[in-house]
């Protein structure tokens, strides 16, 4: 079944469409070395890009069921020390062009014109679920909540597992939930960080071991961007247009993740974004169900059967 993908795969990457990707070459610098014009060049990588897309997201990106999200809950809790966790969350600003009399609605607050990129990402560095589009003027949480998986979350459509113990905790069952930066809502299945003001060391502590697991979705992002290099520089074409392109990455992302011998990476070598930062969405109340979990992973954290040996050391000089 994927001898014939794979066939045409080698085929259709020996080419400029491999050399758009890969090495981000401009369409202009293409043009000559391949003799070939930007319009013609722009409709091959398209394709290509369908093609890569459609062929490949089933394999390697396909909806998780509720064994898919024991396993990767698994991995969080083995790798990050995170129980309960379904994935890291985050939005990526791609780079683009400004589009013909598009206003403002693709500046972002980083003072470039780009696409968001939502994304899931387990602990293999793998993306779980995408969402690639929205205006770069729009804020993490308005992309999310407008989005399929965000729909689908709140519809409760994603075949998440039902409520569990934390690990040796007798504590009442705690839902399985999505771990996310400040920029996004506080819900019963996202957890966000404690605001940065007075922080106790309970809360300080929740705020590492939170960090910790939502590193993983910012590596991913890392790894996709020195990977495919088209993402250095802005992408020069059309919001839809590049669109495919970021949709074919992300589905070559996960092919090589599955694929290649070594997956080891280093965590240390991506930068994280602290999570004791300005936090963004003081306008945004968090819902009663989403603090209580909150408060629940905070004592689990703190607790003999939670808590990490080096976590103190961690936020010492925070508190």
């Amino acid at each position: 079944m994927l001898s014939p993908f794979l066939a045409y795969f080698n085929v259709i990457f020996s080419s400029f469409p491999h050399r758009s990707l890969v090495t981000g070459n401009s369409f202009a610098s293409l043009h000559f070395e391949f003799l070939l014009g930007t319009s013609t060049i722009s409709r091959i990588v398209r394709h290509t890009c369908q093609v890569i897309w459609e062929q490949l997201r089933e394999m390697v990106m396909p909806q998780p069921k509720v064994d898919d999200w024991l396993r990767i809950a698994e991995g969080f809790n083995l790798s990050a020390q995170f129980p309960n966790c379904l994935g890291a969350m985050d939005g990526k600003h791609i780079r683009v062009k400004k589009p013909p009399h598009s206003g403002s609605r693709f500046f972002n607050y980083k003072h470039f014109f780009s696409i968001v990129l939502m994304a899931v990402a387990d602990s293999n560095y793998k993306f779980i679920m995408v969402d690639i589009g929205a205006y770069g003027s729009t804020a993490d949480a308005r992309i999310f909540g407008a989005s399929r998986m965000g729909e689908r979350l709140r519809a409760n459509q994603l075949a998440i597992p039902e409520s569990r113990r934390l690990p040796g905790s007798a504590c009442p069952p705690a839902p399985f939930v999505f771990v996310a930066d400040e920029g996004f809502a506080l819900t019963n299945h996202v957890m966000r960080p404690f605001l940065k003001w007075g922080l106790d060391v309970r809360r300080h502590i929740y705020n590492y071991r939170l960090t910790r697991a939502r590193r993983y979705v910012e590596c991913a992002f890392g790894i996709l961007s020195s990977k495919w290099r088209v993402f250095l520089s802005s992408i020069q074409m059309d919001p839809e247009n590049a669109t495919w392109v970021i949709q074919a990455c992300v589905v070559l992302h996960n092919f090589t993740r599955i694929h290649e011998a070594s997956s080891s990476v280093d965590l240390d070598d991506f930068p994280t974004t602290t999570v004791l930062g300005l936090d963004r969405t003081l306008h945004r109340r968090p819902c009663t169900a989403g603090i209580e979990v909150r408060e629940l992973f905070a004592d689990y954290f703190l607790s003999p059967e939670g808590s990490l040996p080096w976590q103190r050391d961690a936020i010492r000089g925070s508190v």
